[in-house]
Formats: structure tokens, C-alpha cells, sequence
């Protein structure tokens, strides 16, 4: 019987990603690891699955200290297919990152980071999302793999419970990071605005921009506040998207 713990990793990034190769780092310092990610980046993917067309997996080489494989999938369905084709045991953590850019507020609808830790937080096993808030090239994960590994040894202390955390890490030396703060999730909003051109033969096509509008950027108790404050932010996240103050008022409604 092995005795270690097995940690799910895959990101929506892409197999190749450095955030993931930075997580695999850390994660090797705990247990069995295997490593599934999409075999092209899925960024914005939300929970998305792949039901018309076929799915296949490649297994990859690497210096054998653990398991990977890349999908055509999307990271929800890298998340699916490691649970019930590659692995025969349940994994004790599922960790997904770190992704390049935030997922803090609204961005945690969009993002396949984290509805990948969302599905293993479905299927009962305590997940944790990371992201780092730098998109470059040559985005520094050294923070983030100081707090992934405090969070992760955090998330197998307490296994037995379920969760999902969403965790983002501002783009600040360790030093320089206050510490980690449990909170909210800020209410904001993307603005989106379509850039029309045209192609050579004349026609149009859409490129997606924007800018982010939050809306309570006062409130010291949410993930905007603590990243623009120098502290990790920690959301706890679930599937029920109940409104359960808008149904209090509701039931009245028909009264």
C-alpha cells in the first residue's frame, strides 16, 4: 500500500506552461504526482467539455520521478479522464496552476484554472487554484511557489474535509508579500469592447478588449483589496450558484 499522498496537477495553460512546471516543483516535495494538461492553451475555457469530438491522451516523457500526460481536451476534461481512465485511486489534493494572470473576482468564471479545480471539488476531492498576476514571458514564479507550498502542505492537513480555493498572488518578491488572507470575492465585471476590421477580402472580424470595472473596491474584506495590498488572496469557492438571499424574496412572490 503506498502510504504517500497522490496529487492531481494539470492548468489551462498548456502542458508545457512554466506555471505548471513550477507547481509539479513543489508538489514533488509532498507525494505521487501525476501531471495531465492540455496539449494547447485554454485560457478562458470555463468548465467547458469536449462531447463532440474525441479526446486522446499522449503519454509524456520526463525524468520518471512522476506520471504525465498531455490531452487534446480542455482542463475540465483532463480533470475527468485522469479519474476514471488513468488513475486507480482517488487523489488527496487536486492543484491546478499556476496560471499566468489573475483569477481573482469575476475572472474565476471564465477560467480553466480553476473550474479544473472546481471539477475535482465536485467529485469530492479537495482542490486549490493558483495564479500569479503577471502575464509575461518571463513571469517570476518563485513567490508562487513559496505560497503553493504552504498552501499545498495546508490542503493535505486537512484532506478529509472538501474545498476549493482560489489563489492568487500578486506579482511581489516573497519579502515583499504581507502573507495570505482568507476573503471574498470582489464584485466587478469585465467591460468588453470589440475591435472591428477587416481581412483582406474584405470581411469583418472581431478582436475581444476591454478593461476591468470593479464595484466595491472600497471593501477591505475581498481578493481586489488584498492583492492590491501586497497579501495573497484566499477565496473559498462553490458550485451552487444559488442566490439564496434573491429566493428568500421570491417565495414571496407568490404568496
Amino acid at each position: 500500500m503506498n502510504d504517500k499522498p497522490l496529487i492531481l496537477i494539470t492548468n489551462d495553460d498548456g502542458f508545457h506552461a512554466p506555471g505548471i512546471n513550477a507547481l509539479t516543483e513543489v508538489a514533488l516535495e509532498f507525494g505521487d504526482i501525476l501531471k495531465i494538461a492540455p496539449d494547447k492553451p485554454q485560457s478562458g475555457m470555463g468548465h467547458a467539455i469536449t462531447i463532440n469530438s474525441t479526446l486522446r491522451l499522449e503519454k509524456m516523457p520526463n525524468d520518471g520521478s512522476y506520471e504525465a500526460y498531455q490531452c487534446t481536451g480542455t482542463p475540465v476534461d483532463c480533470v475527468k479522464i485522469a479519474l476514471d481512465v488513468i488513475l486507480d485511486r482517488k487523489p488527496d489534493l487536486i492543484v491546478s496552476g499556476v496560471n499566468h494572470g489573475s483569477n481573482a473576482s469575476i475572472n474565476v468564471i471564465y477560467s480553466g484554472t480553476m473550474s479544473a479545480a472546481m471539477e475535482g471539488y465536485i467529485e469530492g476531492i479537495p482542490s486549490i487554484g493558483f495564479s500569479l498576476l503577471d502575464h509575461g514571458v518571463e513571469a517570476d514564479f518563485t513567490a508562487a511557489k513559496h505560497f503553493a507550498r504552504e498552501l499545498i502542505k495546508t490542503g493535505l492537513e486537512h484532506k478529509d474535509q472538501n474545498f476549493c480555493l482560489n489563489v492568487n498572488i500578486p506579482k511581489l518578491g516573497v519579502d515583499l508579500i504581507k502573507g495570505v488572507k482568507y476573503c471574498t470575492q470582489a464584485h466587478a465585471k469585465w467591460q468588453e469592447e470589440f475591435d472591428r476590421r477587416q481581412d483582406p477580402s474584405g470581411k469583418d472580424y472581431f478582436w475581444l478588449t476591454g478593461y476591468f470595472l470593479p464595484f466595491d473596491d472600497h471593501s477591505e474584506d475581498t481578493d481586489l483589496w488584498a492583492l492590491q495590498n501586497g497579501y495573497v488572496s484566499v477565496v473559498p469557492i462553490t458550485y451552487d450558484l444559488t442566490n439564496h438571499v434573491d429566493l428568500k424574496e421570491m417565495r414571496t412572490w407568490t404568496n
